[in-house]
């Protein structure tokens, strides 16, 4: 392959290496020196002096916030509305998405521009909240899934993958009697596959992200999702850090180099955060290209 390049391509590709290569390096470097200062000597992170190479490495950090308070059932809670959230979400865009796409569809010009318009204007937070209100959404676990299942987004990209699929495969169907909800489960969704899986990506970060729903809908603490709860903590950091440092001493187990710091408890929550999140990408990264250039111009 080199041979068959000349000095100028050479010098493209080195260029573009090291271009690459620096961005790959400012994407990670974020998340690694969080990391490592979770698992460094808190006294040494509170001096600021972990920059490259974790020192006096410990998992008491992680130890520590996995003993806060109803964390287990906070979890518990917020990888079922993950799940649940995605699937619902996956399942709600695609149908949409596919009766968008025929051209039989009764008004379909009209209520496709119904739902693209919905991207740029919203009521706002208290006519959402009286709309989720008078729904039976406050204090239910439904108001984590049933409000994100459709998504004007989603419809449109899950639109466009079904035009681009080849109409012979319907039509061989709909000859043998197939009815649009057997042609939909049975050609187009298994064919979604790309899309569905970056569909699945955006709609299980977001699902796993999101607090704010919890703040304004749910009051009881059974309800509390993973990110409101740390959330909390995180806000109450210097208090919090304060309470582990209380219980070490009271147990004779205090170490200063292992003692929770308000900066170790905001880095490990990040950490607690992310990282579940950060699993699902490779799974799903061979579809993620493929789905997210769904209608793009191609050579």
């Amino acid at each position: 392959m080199l041979k068959n390049k000349n000095g100028e391509s050479l010098i493209v590709d080195a260029i573009m290496y090291f271009v690459f290569t620096l961005l790959i390096l400012l994407c990670v470097f974020p998340f690694y020196y969080i990391l490592i200062n979770t698992l460094s000597s808190n006294e040494l992170v509170s001096q600021g002096k972990i920059l490259l190479v974790p020192k006096e490495i410990h998992f008491q950090n992680y130890v520590e916030i996995f003993k806060l308070r109803g964390l287990p059932l906070a979890a518990l809670i917020s990888i079922g509305r993950t799940v649940l959230g995605t699937v619902a979400t996956i399942i709600a865009s695609c149908f949409l998405g596919y009766a968008m796409s025929r051209r039989e569809f009764w008004g379909r010009s009209f209520w496709y521009k119904f739902i693209v318009v919905t991207m740029y204007f919203n009521a706002g937070i208290i006519p959402w909240f009286m709309n989720m209100k008078n729904l039976g959404m406050l204090d239910n676990f439904w108001a984590y899934v049933i409000p994100t299942a459709v998504s004007p987004f989603y419809i449109m990209l899950f639109k466009t993958y079904c035009e681009s699929l080849s109409p012979s495969l319907e039509e061989s169907a709909e000859m043998d009697g197939a009815g649009y909800l057997v042609r939909f489960t049975r050609i187009i969704f298994p064919l979604s596959a790309p899309i569905a899986a970056t569909v699945a990506v955006f709609a299980a970060v977001g699902q796993w992200n999101s607090f704010t729903d919890t703040l304004f809908l749910v009051k009881s603490s059974k309800l509390y999702t993973l990110q409101f709860l740390l959330y909390q903590y995180l806000n109450e950091a210097n208090a919090l850090a304060k309470a582990l440092r209380s219980n070490s001493a009271m147990l004779g187990s205090i170490n200063m180099s292992r003692t929770l710091t308000p900066v170790s408890v905001r880095m490990t929550i990040t950490v607690v955060v992310v990282f579940p999140i950060l699993l699902i990408y490779p799974f799903f990264q061979r579809f993620f290209v493929k789905g997210i250039m769904v209608g793009a111009v191609k050579g």
